[in-house]
């Protein structure tokens, strides 16, 4: 396997993943729709209401996550290494250079935030500078330098807002059944109304774990994407196959990080909560450490 085979694979995946969820959401809707009897210009209103509510987290986002994370943005005379490896690695990728910012905390471990290559921030623990090697270093910044390139950060919000969507529809459609509706006490008697009506029930229930487990697999699949993209972008895998490795061998877990952020880290920051079994994994925010570090190796 080649670094741009898995480059190509992994955006194709990502793109099917993507189409998916857009039937899946337009089916949701749809039967949603016409099991309370409106009319399909109410999904329009509905998708409308849920793009106003999410405008705001989309360009303040990453503000909230650096609040969140305690973290603090430097200068180059703070951390000249750190700042010399961004900036050049970024002169090999043609990107502008994007704030960096640290976590003081001992946990290795590290993240990129933005809306696009021109408003985005890199954001590394104590830990990882501490406990890599400037090789090391150089392919964990590279891949979330690849995150940044590829606009993972701008993809994941808009499938963060797709999520919500989906949610909203879910509550709304459930808190309709208790208080009801003229158009559907009107249709009651219609067969076609009751098998809608009972399809939306199930959606209602299973509609927001489908679209989680899709986020995460969109999630994973970035993951594998900005693996490659960091190994061609410094032409040496094993620097950023062995970061992973001492970042998985570290069982320190990351104070800083939660459930809403724990998908924009490098590798899983809940050390001892992963998951082995298949089903289990399809919860995980990052693909296998181990699988990622034997797909860096056979490239």
């Amino acid at each position: 396997m080649t670094i741009y085979s898995q480059i190509s694979a992994n955006k194709i995946k990502t793109w099917i993943i993507m189409i998916l969820f857009v039937v899946f959401i337009s089916t949701v809707a749809y039967v949603f729709t016409k099991a309370m009897g409106y009319d399909l210009s109410f999904v329009g209103l509905a998708l409308i209401f849920s793009g106003l509510m999410s405008f705001g987290s989309y360009y303040y986002s990453d503000k909230i996550i650096l609040s969140m994370s305690a973290a603090k943005q430097i200068k180059e005379s703070d951390h000249r290494e750190l700042f010399h490896i961004v900036e050049n690695l970024c002169i090999g990728e043609g990107l502008p250079m994007p704030k960096i910012y640290i976590i003081n905390d001992s946990a290795p471990n590290a993240f990129a935030t933005g809306r696009d290559p021109k408003h985005a921030v890199v954001c590394v623990t104590t830990g990882l500078l501490d406990k890599l090697n400037k090789a090391e270093l150089e392919g964990v910044i590279a891949h979330e330098l690849s995150h940044i390139k590829n606009f993972d950060i701008r993809l994941m919000a808009i499938v963060s807002i797709l999520v919500g969507v989906v949610a909203l529809f879910a509550d709304f459609f459930t808190r309709s059944l208790w208080f009801g509706g003229r158009d559907r006490d009107r249709n009651e008697g219609s067969s076609a109304q009751g098998i809608f009506m009972l399809i939306g029930v199930i959606l209602a229930i299973l509609s927001p774990l489908v679209a989680t487990l899709i986020q995460l697999a969109i999630s994973r699949k970035r993951e594998l994407l900005a693996d490659a993209s960091g190994a061609l972008l410094t032409r040496y895998p094993e620097g950023l196959a062995s970061a992973l490795e001492k970042i998985a061998k570290d069982r320190e877990p990351l104070e800083a990080a939660n459930n809403a952020t724990a998908h924009l880290y490098i590798e899983n920051p809940f050390k001892g909560k992963e998951t082995r079994n298949w089903f289990a994994g399809l919860f995980n925010t990052h693909p296998p450490v181990e699988e990622r570090i034997k797909i860096l190796r056979s490239m």
